[in-house]
């Protein structure tokens, strides 16, 4: 199986000549190339597959995400190489969290979706 996983950009650098960032997928960073994301920077959320950021994405759907694929166990750490760390119920200043009866999604269609 090949997940997308979301993460924060937690630096942008330069690696022969490819635009590349540091990326916290909730506790476990990984290096990641940025250019099919040339938009990415420094605290955004990109959702990342085999080693490049595809999307970017808002930080409530990220950690929406993040929380799906904990309970997922195994699946994450064949992507990662390891598994997600416990999450942490106060990562998310209350303002900008999800309301508690907000439901998880299960699945994000990526095709004919329009923009808001």
């Amino acid at each position: 199986m090949c997940l997308g996983i979301p993460g924060r950009v937690l630096s942008v650098h330069d690696v022969a000549g490819l635009r590349m960032a540091t990326v916290d997928f909730g506790g476990v960073r990984r290096e990641v190339c940025l250019e099919y994301t040339p938009g990415a920077s420094v605290d955004e959320y990109v959702i990342v597959h085999v080693g490049f950021a595809i999307t970017t994405v808002d930080e409530q759907e990220a950690q929406r995400t993040l929380d799906v694929l904990r309970a997922m166990g195994d699946a994450v750490a064949g992507e990662l190489g390891e598994p997600l760390p416990p999450g942490d119920d106060a990562r998310l200043p209350p303002s900008r969290g999800a309301a508690s009866s907000d439901p998880v999604p299960t699945a994000r269609p990526e095709e004919g979706r329009s923009a808001p």
